[in-house]
């Protein structure tokens, strides 16, 4: 059986010309060495790059000896990637990473096979082997993640580019240890960085003359070098101190008031903002490149100016009390801690590794997932496939899964009359059944097994646990519902257990013989639920979206069920309540990712299922809406406060209950906000897709679980 390989042997590269030392440690270096001590595989982390000095940041650093540095004829890029070449042909590794440098990724992809994961801590379009759009393309082909330090630098890539493709990347800022209390700030006032005109230096250097000149009470400090130096500042309370350790620029920065960070050109992230930032001092910077997503507290110069800063920094120096609070909120509201992004990274490393280990291991196993993967539909329906989110929980638990698409492969081979359609996916399930041996079959939504099939199954593994799913309504008052019973009972005298988004107990009252079945909860997913909309400021007030059906995708003409009706009482008595409905008055439904770019528009939703409300049934939107942080409205008689409070969800009795509280909460953010945080919290706790997953095994398996 498989599991995930837990001793992951990685090398991280960095460009020859970035010293990991502590004396002259620079951007990439600092976070390379900040994330390998909180990472939990920085025992198999080895670190690679160029130094004449031994005052290595972390340990597990391997020294690259390169002769051809001063060279006018040879290249020490090619010696640096050649050497790097060698020590992996003896010395494999599970994963490369590689910071900022996409011509040594091209040619190690060439030579050495492993998996690979490009880090772009500057402009991708000022790179070589980034600046065209094959070079980019073929770095998203051959890598398993690219990861940015900032949006700026991840739009910068994309320029030209398909955004689809931006799955296969992520955004993982340079980041900072957080501190709890403010040091004793004294009149300093710094800047760090190169000393020269695109950092803005000129611009300091003529404010901060002006600055010391009406205040002499206020010293300036100047951090940084310049090879080609032009810019000099002649001031007796101004000190230049020239390349710092990083461990005294953070002291110094403990004791400054105001820092300045006043760049002319685009910068990728801006490192000394948030540093700043994070010890607590008022910070002033430029509006370019990814400065601003540093953090939430600078003050940001839109007019890049000498008179511009001169006013804002004599500002902070006058008014005390302000400069204070900015101190004080800038301590406080860190946006980029190390410890959490050390998660982010180490499992971006795991996604980016197969699973290995054949030996059997207690308690993993192996799952023939079956279910409609919509590949005739494009896709459109990821987000809202409940097969693809128990596949995501199945892996994360550290069991090995394989996905068939019964009806896509169905239609694949629509060139065959349908008995020799049905007989060649027979055919191919059992082939595939034979070389897969699975432990748990497991299939929702289909008609497309025969019984004969799963007697074979039975047949060749004698051990083997069948469990189906069903997601759709069970009600009486529904006259779907009663084809979907049928489905359920097409299946349940062969499977092991049967798991159903209803109550059991509403099935058992139209069939009592069919046995064994289970409630499971729509489950969220991490990588599919994960926008924060409490945090954002929509536009709408009220989102609902109807489907009309998943395969036809459109409005159906001549269609009124409860719904609408509902839907068009519920809008004459809110009149002016800024709703966003799909599939409703003439408006198309929405899928995929059109799906959440207008979720994320609106504060709130309504959860409302077609048929009589029943008990803890809801169409799976639900986990679309709380997953995503939008406070949600749902029927009393759904009985969801079996698991929710009146602080997670919000229950209405009736129409005139529910539009007094869309009303009522349309107007008030604060408790709005709480009650979606609240709810969100409570169902990524309860109905994950990796818990839900385990409560499915569990249940297969025989074994005790309390699904609440």
């Amino acid at each position: 059986m498989s599991s995930i390989k837990k001793n992951i042997k990685i090398a991280t590269i960095l460009p020859y010309k970035e010293n990991y030392t502590f004396a002259r440690a620079s951007a990439a270096s600092l976070w390379v060495s900040e994330f390998y001590k909180k990472s939990k595989y920085n025992k198999t982390n080895h670190i690679y790059g160029h130094t004449k000095s031994k005052d290595y940041l972390t340990k597990n650093y391997f020294n690259i000896e390169l002769t051809n540095i001063k060279s006018k004829f040879r290249s020490a890029t090619s010696e640096y990637i050649g050497k790097l070449v060698k020590k992996f042909k003896y010395q494999k590794y599970d994963l490369i990473e590689i910071h900022n440098r996409p011509v040594i990724l091209d040619e190690l992809i060439k030579k050495i096979k492993s998996r690979y994961i490009m880090y772009f801590h500057n402009d991708p379009l000022s790179m070589n082997g980034s600046k065209t759009i094959n070079q980019r393309l073929n770095i998203i082909s051959n890598v398993e993640k690219v990861v940015f330090v900032s949006e700026w630098t991840q739009k910068r890539f994309f320029v030209d580019l398909d955004d689809k493709l931006k799955t296969k990347t992520e955004v993982v800022y340079p980041s900072v240890s957080s501190k709890k209390k403010i040091s004793e700030k004294k009149n300093f006032i710094t800047f760090i960085g190169k000393l020269n005109r695109s950092k803005g230096y000129d611009l300091f250097a003529k404010v901060i003359v002006r600055i010391l000149n009406e205040f002499p009470n206020w010293k300036a400090y100047s951090l940084g070098d310049e090879e080609r130096r032009e810019i000099y500042i002649n001031h007796k309370n101004h000190h230049e101190l020239g390349f710092l350790k990083h461990k005294d620029v953070l002291e110094l920065l403990d004791k400054t008031s105001i820092s300045v960070v006043p760049s002319k050109w685009e910068e990728p992230f801006g490192r000394t903002a948030l540093e700043a930032s994070s010890r607590g001092c008022a910070t002033i910077i430029s509006n370019k490149g990814g400065l601003p997503e540093t953090t939430n507290q600078a003050i940001i110069l839109k007019n890049l100016n000498e008179e511009t800063l001169y006013r804002q920094i004599r500002y902070l120096i006058k008014n005390k009390k302000i400069r204070k609070q900015i101190q004080k909120n800038s301590l406080k509201n860190v946006q980029h801690i190390i410890s959490s992004n050390t998660k982010i990274i180490d499992r971006l490393r795991l996604e980016s590794l197969p699973y290995s280990n054949f030996n059997f291991i207690k308690n993993k196993i192996k799952i023939l997932n079956i279910y409609n993967q919509g590949q005739k539909l494009n896709h459109r329906l990821y987000n809202i496939s409940i097969g693809k989110k128990f596949s995501n929980g199945f892996i994360r638990n550290g069991h090995d899964v394989l996905e068939i698409s019964d009806r896509d492969y169905v239609r694949n081979n629509r060139s065959l009359n349908f008995l020799s359609k049905r007989n060649t996916f027979q055919k191919y399930l059992l082939e595939t059944f034979k070389n897969y041996n699975p432990d748990l079959v497991f299939f929702g939504h289909t008609k497309n097994i025969d019984h004969e099939t799963i007697d074979d199954f039975k047949n060749i593994n004698r051990n083997l646990i069948i469990s189906q799913w069903n997601e759709d309504p069970i009600m009486p008052s529904l006259k779907y519902s009663k084809d979907n019973i049928l489905n359920i009972k097409r299946y349940s005298d062969v499977v092991d257990h049967t798991f159903i988004s209803t109550h059991p107990d509403e099935l058992i009252k139209q069939d009592k013989k069919i046995k064994n079945t289970h409630f499971f909860f729509v489950p969220v997913d991490k990588n599919i639920e994960f926008f924060d909309v409490y945090k954002l400021n929509p536009q709408k007030d009220l989102f609902y979206a109807m489907s009309h059906g998943v395969n036809r995708a459109v409005l159906k003409e001549g269609t009124e069920d409860d719904r609408i009706l509902f839907l068009n009482k519920l809008v004459k008595k809110i009149p002016n309540i800024r709703y966003d409905f799909y599939g409703f008055a003439n408006k198309q439904p929405i899928w995929g990712n059109n799906f959440f770019r207008t979720l994320i528009n609106s504060k709130m939703a309504l959860n409302l299922s077609r048929g009589k409300p029943t008990k803890y049934y809801s169409s799976n939107r639900i986990a679309s809406i709380m997953g995503n942080g939008l406070l949600t409205f749902i029927d009393n008689k759904v009985k969801m406060s079996h698991f929710f409070s009146n602080d997670e969800i919000v229950f209405y009795n009736n129409i005139n209950d529910l539009s007094d509280k869309i009303k009522f909460y349309a107007k008030n953010d604060k408790l709005r906000i709480k009650i979606a945080k609240n709810g969100k919290k409570k169902y990524f706790k309860l109905f994950n897709e990796k818990r839900i997953s385990k409560y499915i095994i569990d249940i297969s398996l025989g074994k005790k679980y309390d699904l609440f």
